[in-house]
């Protein structure tokens, strides 16, 4: 090789190693760019990514594949951030194709973003997503390039704002009609409440009137000559009539303080144009639940009340008059009774007289003893006739109903018959109560008597006492008050009662015994008698189980129980000191026997032969320590008025009412005022001087 092969050589060799440094340096450069690349790559990437899943829409990447609907009919869910499971409701969607995951909606989500894919148009939408209920407002755009087949989808959820302009819409559709259907509804409450007879008003806290009809404000204007309107306060416009301002006051107060309550009250002007009326009060709240003031309907209910007591008394007439003409069915019967019992008493007395005119002395206690039989008799034959119209008077005492049916054991087990064994069941602590002493023994020994006649093969007859605490409920079923009562119950093992037997028992002359065997009167009698004493009594039978008959009187709370009466005393005290006593009767047949009977222990008599009479001696200055009156007297004073208006000047004189027909008008339903007393006729001498000696002894001092 000669030297200038050899010098091109080299030279090509030095150009080669320059062109590879070049190189080296030019692949140097290259890697360091790409390394910068892929580092800004990765940062991008994370920046992204923290985008992707810290934003508050929903966003997730679809992907396109050929299904089993032709070309591009499905996609899958390639990417989806947190946010998608919080807008969407549906949770893990990556992975998931939307024909398995809403197949019912798939094709109308496919149709939408198949366009975007195909067209490269973004689109911004709104669409109920069905399956779990929600709407979306959507964006979707296609990502680049096409061959990736990919829609990106931005959304979030509007159900509560969709929501919202629906309610928005259906409202703003029926407000007109609802405006139109309220003042409708507001015009006919106003016409009805304008047009009823009803009065009604509408007052807030302060007593202002907030609504008033006209019915009210007139009624108002006719009691109390003023015309109310609203925004007047009542109290305000009644404070020049006082008598009326308080009790306007008194039912408003109790109304505004939140109470809803009925009553029935009086108001006007005395003697011009006082009603009554049933005021019914409401209160009125807001939505929340505060109280905005009362409202009160009220009627005139005047009429109505006075109809009633028309009513009550027209029904009492017509029971009474009932009674009077059952009692008249039995006229020929009681007369035959009657004269049977005065053909003894008039046949003894002339008797008597004959006997006494001859000096056949001996022969004389014969008929008397034979009078008075039949005199006791005839009282006890119109006492059962009174017992049975309940106007018989009452002698109430304190009783113990343990001690008087101890002593009357023996007597009802003689009475009832060896085959009827007897027992009795004495409540211990038992309650006293006021009571007539020998009415409560008659009706006791008659309730027996029927529980013996139940029995006729022989049974049991068990006597019973109890306290009773009667609630609301317990006293309803007993036709009673709520309270305290002591029971007394005869219960027999006889045949028992069927309804309606039960029903009519208490009828008077009604009876299920064989003729001339009852009257019918017994237990109607025990009925009147207890009535009258504030009581109740109560049949509980079953057909072959027995029957339970219980007496519901009431408990008496005061001290004293079982004080001997007079009318039952066998003694006669004669006075230590001189007394006056004051008769007033118009038979002067009695008075003759009172003043006879009176001075012969060893008072002082003084007569009046009705009341106006007895009224002027009762004051005088005359020493009067008694007054013995009949209740039935001429003169247009009745023993009770003249009573009271002795009483006025003598405050502490004691009072003897006779009678043998007492209406409970005049003595007050059997209930006396203290130191007033009744004595029945007929009675005997012994138990009108052991009465007398009783009150004197009571009321020591002058009067």
């Amino acid at each position: 090789m000669d030297s200038i092969e050899f010098e091109n050589l080299q030279r090509r060799l030095k150009a080669l190693e320059e062109e590879n440094a070049r190189l080296k340096a030019q692949r140097i450069a290259v890697v360091s760019e790409r390394q910068k690349v892929e580092s800004a790559l990765a940062e991008s990437e994370e920046r992204y990514r923290t985008l992707f899943n810290s934003i508050d829409e929903g966003f997730c990447i679809i992907e396109f594949f050929d299904g089993p609907h032709g070309p591009l009919s499905d996609y899958v869910h390639v990417e989806a951030n947190p946010a998608y499971t919080q807008h969407a409701g549906i949770p893990n969607v990556v992975g998931q194709k939307v024909r398995e995951m809403v197949p019912d909606e798939a094709g109308g989500w496919v149709e939408l973003y198949g366009g975007v894919l195909r067209t490269g148009v973004p689109i911004r939408f709104e669409r109920e997503l069905v399956a779990t209920g929600r709407y979306l407002e959507l964006a979707a755009f296609r990502v680049e390039p096409e061959s990736r087949k990919q829609v990106a989808v931005l959304f979030q959820d509007i159900t509560k704002r969709k929501r919202a302009e629906e309610e928005l819409q259906r409202l703003n559709e029926t407000l007109e009609a609802r405006v139109v259907a309220a003042v409708a509804e507001r015009k006919v409450f106003a016409d009805l409440v304008e047009g009823t007879d009803a009065f009604v008003q509408v007052v807030a806290p302060d007593f202002r009137w907030l609504a008033i009809n006209g019915a009210s404000a007139r009624e108002f204007h006719r009691i109390y000559g003023i015309l109310p309107k609203v925004g007047d306060n009542m109290l305000e416009v009644l404070k020049d009539q006082p008598q009326h301002l308080e009790a306007i006051r008194a039912v408003w107060t109790r109304a505004l303080a939140g109470e809803s309550f009925v009553e029935v009250a009086e108001f006007g002007e005395p003697g011009r144009a006082r009603r009554f009326y049933e005021m019914r009060f409401n209160c009125l709240r807001d939505g929340d639940g505060r109280l905005l003031g009362a409202y009160q309907y009220s009627y005139d209910v005047t009429e109505r009340l006075r109809e009633q007591e028309r009513l009550r008394q027209a029904e009492e007439a017509l029971r009474q008059s009932q009674k009077m003409e059952a009692v008249g069915q039995l006229t020929g019967g009681i007369a035959h009774d009657f004269n049977n019992l005065l053909t003894g008493i008039i046949g003894s007395l002339e008797l008597l007289q004959t006997r006494l005119g001859q000096g056949r002395v001996k022969e004389i206690d014969r008929y008397v003893t034979t009078a008075q039989g039949a005199a006791k008799r005839a009282a006890a034959l119109t006492h059962r006739l009174l017992a049975f119209s309940r106007r018989q008077t009452l002698d109430p005492r304190p009783t113990d109903l343990n001690r008087l049916v101890m002593g009357m054991e023996e007597l009802i087990r003689r009475t009832v018959g060896p085959e009827i064994a007897v027992e009795v069941v004495a409540a211990g602590g038992l309650w006293s109560t006021l009571i007539d002493h020998s009415q409560l023994e008659n009706a006791l020994l008659n309730l027996c008597i029927n529980a013996r006649d139940a029995m006729p093969r022989g049974g049991r007859i068990t006597i019973e006492s109890a306290n009773r605490w009667l609630d609301e409920h317990g006293a309803g079923e007993r036709d009673l008050e709520p309270g305290q009562y002591v029971s007394l119950c005869v219960t027999d093992t006889g045949i028992g009662m069927p309804p309606d037997v039960i029903e009519r028992a208490f009828d008077p002359f009604f009876t299920t015994k064989p003729i001339g065997q009852g009257t019918g009167l017994g237990l109607s009698m025990v009925y009147g008698f207890v009535r009258q004493s504030g009581g109740q009594v109560r049949i509980y039978s079953e057909v072959g189980q027995g029957t339970t008959m219980c007496l519901y009187l009431p408990r008496h709370y005061g001290k004293d129980t079982d004080k001997p009466s007079a009318l039952a005393s066998k003694t006669t005290e004669r006075p230590q000191t001189s007394h006056t006593i004051l008769v007033v009767d118009d038979e002067p047949s009695i008075r003759m026997l009172l003043t006879d009977a009176l001075e012969e222990i060893g008072f002082s008599v003084i007569e009046a032969h009705d009341g106006p009479t007895g009224l002027r001696m009762s004051q005088s200055d005359a020493t009067i320590d008694l007054l013995i009156t009949d209740v039935g007297l001429p003169g247009g004073m009745n023993g009770r008025q003249l009573a009271d208006a002795a009483r006025l000047t003598r405050p502490e004189l004691k009072v003897l009412f006779i009678t043998g027909y007492a209406e409970n008008a005049i003595i007050g339903n059997g209930q006396l005022a203290p130191g007033m007393q009744v004595l029945t006729k007929p009675f005997v001498v012994e138990a009108l001087a052991s009465r007398v000696l009783d009150m004197i002894k009571d009321g020591a001092g002058k009067a």
